[in-house]
């Protein structure tokens, strides 16, 4: 299945303070008026593929489990279980076709949750289509710009937990991007937070990220690429535990509770251990 997305919509990333010192603190960036893509629909083999007017998969949904991650790039984006097992609250950057949303939502009851969304279709498919929960004391969705969203004072040190999935239907990489963006995303961290973002890691975007990532973070860690190209960076806020017999116990509990398939990832996070050391 192509994960990989193209897109009609614009795309602005280039926003900055006044310097990068100033993330926390830095007046609010103008906020982006994009030319949306329409928002299509699919199914095949009983699940559902949200598409924005391309072939490019956006997100998708087995039917008969709404609440369940599909597709394993989304799987992936759970990673940061593996360091915070009782959130509090839990923001996604980007809707997609709400999976994210959804299972954070279901799986942690004492935590609230948080999705942030510019398109107004891609809310109100999610809706109709993709079983997202109503909004309630827990649950809320917003429509506006990610960026503003992050540099909102009320959000320093709001959330345990931030997932970035920010991609428009052209695939030039994530549509937010710069140093800039990261260091306010880390600013909406708590002590300890983690944030997860999908990356591509055959697209030229990919270095430009990850280089962002390593100047606003403490600690970057990719996971292995899956589907066409999809890599998952886990952004840390603090340096994170990464002693093999914790996290082979956190794994074990994870599959236990969610059969989410941790194995594979504390083996990614094992292999970037391994190779930052041999640099």
């Amino acid at each position: 299945m192509l994960i990989k997305r193209k897109s009609i919509e614009q795309a602005e990333s280039s926003r900055r303070p006044a310097s990068a010192s100033a993330a926390k603190t830095a007046s609010k960036p103008a906020s982006r008026k994009p030319k949306f893509a329409p928002v299509t629909l699919s199914e095949q083999d009983g699940v559902r593929y949200l598409h924005f007017g391309t072939e490019w998969v956006q997100g998708a949904m087995r039917i008969r489990k709404p609440d369940w991650p599909e597709l394993e790039y989304a799987q992936q984006m759970m990673a940061w279980m593996l360091f915070v097992d009782a959130p509090r609250a839990i923001a996604q950057l980007g809707l997609g076709a709400a999976t994210l949303t959804k299972f954070s939502y279901r799986q942690f009851p004492e935590a609230t949750v948080t999705a942030v969304e510019l398109n107004p279709s891609v809310i109100a498919i999610c809706n109709s289509m993709f079983k997202l929960p109503a909004e309630d004391d827990r649950l809320r969705v917003l429509e506006m710009d990610a960026m503003d969203f992050v540099f909102d004072p009320s959000n320093i040190e709001a959330f345990d937990v931030l997932q970035c999935d920010l991609y428009d239907a052209t695939a030039r990489g994530p549509v937010l991007d710069t140093p800039e963006f990261y260091q306010a995303c880390n600013a909406c961290l708590s002590e300890g937070g983690v944030m997860t973002v999908n990356l591509f890691g055959d697209h030229p975007s990919y270095a430009k990220n990850i280089k962002a990532m390593r100047f606003a973070f403490a600690h970057v860690i990719c996971l292995p690429e899956v589907h066409d190209g999809n890599v998952v960076a886990l952004c840390f806020k603090t340096q994170p535990d990464l002693d093999p017999e914790r996290l082979a116990a956190r794994a074990a509990q994870i599959v236990a509770d969610t059969k989410l398939p941790t194995k594979s990832w504390v083996k990614g996070i094992a292999a970037a251990a391994a190779a930052a050391k041999k640099r």
